[in-house]
C-alpha cells in the first residue's frame, strides 16, 4: 500500500516538474540576469512541496570556487540551489541539454554540459570552466560522474581533479544524505523525509601531491557512510 502511496506523490511531482520547469526557464531567458534567483525560488519551493526539512551540518564557505559532492538523486541539485548563497554553475552529462523543453534548464543559466565520448571534451570543459569562474560563479561537480544507489560512493572519475589543479582552486567537499529516498525517479518514488547536507572543511589542493584526490575520495567515501548509518539509525 505505502508503494502505490509513494508512486501517486512521484506522479504528482512530475507534474509538478514538467508544468513548472518551463515557467521558470521562461523567465530566465526572459530576465536573464536574475536567473539565480528564479532558480533559488523554484528550489525552495520544491523542497516545501517534497515537505522535507533540511539539515544542515557544518558551514557553507562562499568563498569556495569548486564544490564536490556525491550523487543520489535529482534531488541533490534542487537543494544546493535552494541553501547556497553563490551562483552555482552545475557540470552535466551532454544528454540531458538534448531533451526537448527541458534541457533548456542547463542552457538558460548557462550551466556546462560535457560529451564523454568526444576526446575533445575536457578542451571544452575546461574552457566553459574559466568563463564562469571568470563571471564568479561556483563550479559544482559530482566526481562519480552518475548516480550511485548502495551505500557506498563509486569511484571517482578525474575530471574534478584536473579542473582543481588546472584553475588552483579552493574546494569544499560536500556529502549529502536521504536525497534517494525521499525522491527515487529509478523507481519511481516520493516520499517526505530530512534531507542532511555536511559541509567539510574547505582546502587548496597542493599541486605537488599526488594522493589528494583519492585522500579525498576515501574521506567522503568514508564520511558518506558514517552519516548513512547515524542517519538510518536515528529515524
Amino acid at each position: 500500500m505505502k508503494i502505490v502511496i509513494y508512486r501517486f506523490f512521484a506522479l504528482l511531482y512530475a507534474i509538478n516538474f514538467l508544468v513548472t520547469v518551463p515557467i521558470i526557464i521562461i523567465l530566465m531567458y526572459i530576465n536573464n540576469k536574475n536567473h539565480r534567483l528564479f532558480r533559488k525560488i523554484w528550489a525552495k519551493l520544491q523542497l516545501k512541496l517534497l515537505n522535507s526539512n533540511v539539515i544542515i551540518d557544518g558551514t557553507i564557505d562562499n568563498s569556495a570556487q569548486l564544490l564536490i559532492f556525491n550523487h543520489q538523486s535529482l534531488l541533490d541539485i534542487v537543494l544546493l540551489e535552494a541553501i547556497h548563497d553563490n551562483n552555482l554553475c552545475w557540470i552535466a552529462k551532454e544528454e540531458i541539454g538534448k531533451v526537448p523543453i527541458i534541457g533548456h534548464i542547463l542552457k538558460a543559466p548557462k550551466m556546462i554540459s560535457v560529451n564523454r565520448e568526444d576526446k575533445k571534451g575536457l578542451i571544452k570543459l575546461l574552457k566553459d570552466v574559466k568563463d564562469r569562474l571568470d563571471d564568479n560563479r561556483v563550479i559544482c561537480i559530482f566526481p562519480e560522474g552518475t548516480r550511485s544507489y548502495g551505500d557506498e560512493l563509486l569511484h571517482f572519475k578525474a575530471g574534478a581533479k584536473t579542473i582543481a589543479q588546472k584553475y588552483d582552486l579552493l574546494i569544499q567537499p560536500v556529502v549529502i544524505i536521504n536525497t534517494r529516498n525521499v525522491l527515487d525517479s529509478k523507481n519511481f518514488l516520493v516520499k517526505s523525509g530530512d534531507l542532511k547536507v555536511v559541509f567539510c572543511d574547505s582546502f587548496r589542493p597542493s599541486q605537488k601531491d599526488e594522493n589528494w584526490y583519492k585522500e579525498l575520495e576515501i574521506k567522503m567515501g568514508g564520511l558518506y557512510k558514517n552519516e548513512l548509518a547515524n542517519f538510518n539509525s536515528n529515524r
